[in-house]
């Protein structure tokens, strides 16, 4: 029939043509060029956490002296990369509008920013403040795809669009080690849409950033393993509350972030606007006080805390850790201060899913936790198709699917009555604001949130 695929032919086509092949080479170098970044980026911010619990340990007052100065230098230094600021997923979405050219789309993902992320997001975790990896992976992974279209081929057909969601992609699977999670997020929140060219692509990039991951670090989860062995009708009003609980806080967090962020009519945000440096040493200052008060656990992404909640070697006042962590965070990134989102929101979920069963069903704590991560992380995003593939990556039972669907989807409708989404609006705002920008300063975006 004619249109019919011709087998030979496509064979032989494929084998004698070597541009197609240095093209595909040079995609899976960058991929594992991105791997690798992301295991550095993983491997520095470890050093860092570890480096502030020894700091902690010589004195419960250090914090209060080396957070502030620190958080001021980190904002400080940002001057000369603004564009490595922020959380990494709404700069990443911002380089996709159709309207910016390369030179603008360069302001969010380059390999110089990349590289510019590393450092101030380690510097962020060395201060104490709360603030994760697996958000910044997605745009530094994407910066590194993204130089790779200099070595293609025009006839590779592969444009920069497409490299930025892969790498992006890439990012998030590596750092959380849930591949499906990658490829949701890209399609969720990123794309909005896959080409067939697209998803082979992205799925590339994936499996091997992917497997560079695994190599370094062996077949794990950031937040541990949460076994279930089952899930009884006892479960369905705590889960209920949870879901609800979870879309009004989550809701409530991304609307707050987005008020500090864009900034509001008031003394404090003009103080901001006025005095970054000393802004951000009077918001690390606050967040050494509420690390002092909860023993250094709301420092970093908050994964040890929700590992010794889901093995039971920590309980405490019910509400009072997630709502420490809930305002040190906000007040990280009312700092200015670079940093991911992700782990403090599954820290925040799996915190108050905890709280819920200890105060209405313990038996079943551990389902509850898994709820409140996939809860709150899809209130605060918006996006809950990828926050239930996060937690049920790490979730042992497959009991536990529907019911992360249904707190996803509850969590995230009861969200976007309360909020706007929170990393399209801030790529949108970013956007408007580099548009608005003169055209010598177009080079360098204005201060990012």
């Amino acid at each position: 029939m004619k249109g019919e695929p011709d087998f030979l032919r496509s064979v032989r086509d494929e084998m004698t043509d070597a541009r197609v092949w240095i093209d595909r080479l040079v995609i899976g170098i960058f991929a594992l060029l991105a791997g690798l970044t992301v295991v550095l980026f993983t491997l520095l911010t470890d050093a860092a956490s570890q480096f502030f619990a020894a700091i902690s340990d010589r004195g419960w007052w250090w914090p209060l002296l080396w957070t502030p100065a620190l958080t001021a230098l980190v904002v400080w230094a940002l001057r000369w990369a603004p564009g490595a600021g922020g959380s990494g997923p709404p700069q990443v979405m911002a380089a996709l509008d159709s309207h910016l050219d390369a030179q603008g789309r360069s302001a969010w993902v380059s390999l110089k920013i990349s590289m510019a992320k590393v450092f101030a997001v380690t510097g962020g975790i060395l201060a104490g403040l709360s603030v994760g990896r697996q958000g910044p992976s997605v745009q530094i992974a994407a910066g590194v795809m993204y130089a790779a279209r200099r070595f293609l081929s025009p006839r590779s057909g592969i444009t920069a669009r497409e490299l930025i969601v892969a790498g992006g992609a890439a990012g998030l699977a590596a750092a959380f080690n849930t591949p499906l999670g990658g490829v949701v997020f890209a399609i969720e929140e990123l794309s909005r849409k896959l080409e067939t060219r697209s998803s082979g692509l992205m799925l590339g990039a994936i499996v091997v950033s992917g497997l560079v991951g695994v190599a370094a670090f062996g077949n794990l989860s950031y937040f541990g393993r949460v076994r279930i062995e089952r899930v009884g009708w006892g479960v369905f009003m705590p889960g209920m509350l949870l879901a609800l609980s979870c879309g009004l806080a989550g809701g409530l967090f991304a609307r707050l972030l987005l008020a500090s962020i864009k900034g509001l009519p008031d003394r404090f945000c003009a103080y901001r606007r006025k005095w970054p440096i000393r802004f951000a040493a009077v918001c690390g200052l606050a967040v050494a006080v509420i690390g002092i008060l909860t023993s250094g656990t709301t420092a970093g992404g908050g994964h040890d805390h929700t590992r010794a909640l889901l093995s039971g070697e920590e309980n405490g006042i019910p509400l009072l850790w997630t709502v420490l962590k809930f305002i040190s965070t906000w007040l990280t990134v009312w700092s200015g201060a670079p940093g991911g989102l992700f782990s403090p929101a599954l820290s925040i979920g799996a915190s108050l899913g905890h709280d819920v069963a200890t105060l209405m069903a313990p038996e079943y704590h551990m389902v509850l936790m898994a709820l409140g991560m996939a809860g709150f992380l899809a209130a605060l995003t918006q996006t809950p198709i990828t926050a239930m593939i996060i937690v049920m990556e790490m979730v042992d039972g497959y009991a536990m699917v529907l019911g992360l669907m249904s707190c996803a989807m509850v969590a995230s409708l009861v969200s976007r009555m309360v909020s706007q989404p929170l990393f399209t609006t801030l790529a949108e705002h970013m956007v408007e604001q580099l548009a608005g920008s003169p055209p010598e300063l177009n080079k360098s975006p204005p201060p990012t949130p």
